[in-house]
């Protein structure tokens, strides 16, 4: 009886001592996830306002009003990437975003967006791609539906970017 009590105090105050160490732990993993996400310019194609000059830093990487049309694929806007289990990433776990980060693989088995560069993001380390994980599962979650992805043909409802091979000419103004 005394050597179980012994054993149950030695759990308790082992919890308590590494509890913040955990903490600590996940506060760094996190960190280094922002760090990441930030020198990497995700906010620039993932947060409403960022093209025109005005972030809404309140709805921080909770998708784009652009679309980036690529000739003969479509039109891809950034999508919500906070975990909003309705319209963002919620519903993905850490596993599913490396995954999607290193290999372009969505969890429902769609490939990302071309213009997503998940080929450049494979080179990350492991460590550095949970990181990134981490800090998106961390971040408020914004409700925001991002409409698309828009085949070729599809009237897009957006501020659309083009993105011309070399030798093409540049489409008319809309009027």
């Amino acid at each position: 009886m005394v050597l179980e009590r012994f054993r149950l105090a030695v759990l308790a105050a082992s919890i308590a001592v590494l509890a913040p160490l955990a903490a600590a732990a996940d506060d760094a993993q996190i960190g280094r996830g922002k760090y990441i996400v930030t020198f990497g310019g995700c906010n620039d194609c993932h947060t409403p306002g960022y093209f025109f000059g005005k972030p809404d830093a309140s709805r921080f990487l909770g998708g784009s009003e652009v679309a980036f049309e690529i000739p003969g694929l479509g039109a891809f806007p950034g999508r919500n990437i906070t975990p909003d289990k309705e319209t963002g990433i919620g519903t993905w776990s850490q596993e599913q975003i490396v995954a999607a980060l290193q290999g372009g693989v969505r969890p429902d088995g769609r490939t990302l967006a071309p213009i997503m560069p998940w080929h450049a993001f494979a080179h990350l380390t492991t460590d550095d791609a949970l990181a990134i994980a981490a800090f998106l599962q961390s971040v408020p979650p914004v409700s925001n539906a991002v409409p698309g992805p828009f085949k070729p043909g599809d009237k897009v409802p957006m501020f659309l970017m083009r993105i011309l091979p070399p030798g093409e000419t540049a489409a008319a103004a809309p009027k």
